[in-house]
């Protein structure tokens, strides 16, 4: 059998669904047997629901690096510039520890909005990924260069949206 060829694979855009999405792609693979690792950039809550999944099913490790509060776009605090940047250092060492056959950096588009983590280093994550590696990368706004270096680009669209009509994230939907 012929080795698995890996893809870069992007979900970005600003309708809801981009994480949702990603983990939907975990769940299938680890249906196939396949190992994921999941790194969630600017996320520290306990209370997601996939974090509870993950215990549960082996072969989806999800990891969390960030605090429980929201990133200050325009002054991020250096806490989040530090825990941005061991996330992305603990994702290459899961990229390129031949442990697991797909990554996903969620928020990892944010995060480099943000500032909180540099385009060279996403750049060069994209390059190193061994070839037989899903990575992906979810997250709004997500830089043209690391658009231009994917293999798939899906945009999630905001038609609508029920949190403008007052409804408030739900646990077990949103979170």
């Amino acid at each position: 059998m012929p080795e698995r060829r890996g893809t870069v694979q992007v979900y970005t855009g600003d309708g809801k669904g981009k994480t949702t999405a990603a983990l939907g792609l975990a769940l299938r693979a680890v249906g196939h047997g396949l190992s994921v690792y999941m790194l969630q950039f600017m996320k520290g809550s306990p209370n997601y629901g996939e974090l509870t999944s993950a215990e549960k099913l082996p072969g989806l490790t999800i990891v969390q690096s960030g605090r429980d509060e929201f990133v200050d776009r325009s002054d991020p605090a250096q806490v989040d510039i530090d825990m941005a940047a061991d996330g992305l250092a603990n994702g290459r060492e899961a990229l390129l520890s031949g442990q697991y056959d797909i990554v996903i950096l969620d928020e990892a588009n944010v995060a480099l909005d943000f500032g909180l983590i540099a385009l060279a280093d996403v750049l060069e994550l994209i390059e190193k990924r061994p070839p037989h590696v899903e990575l992906v990368l979810t997250g709004r706004s997500a830089h043209p260069e690391v658009v231009k270096a994917a293999d798939l680009v899906s945009e999630v669209l905001n038609i609508r949206h029920h949190y403008d009509s007052g409804v408030e994230a739900r646990e077990g939907i949103e979170y």
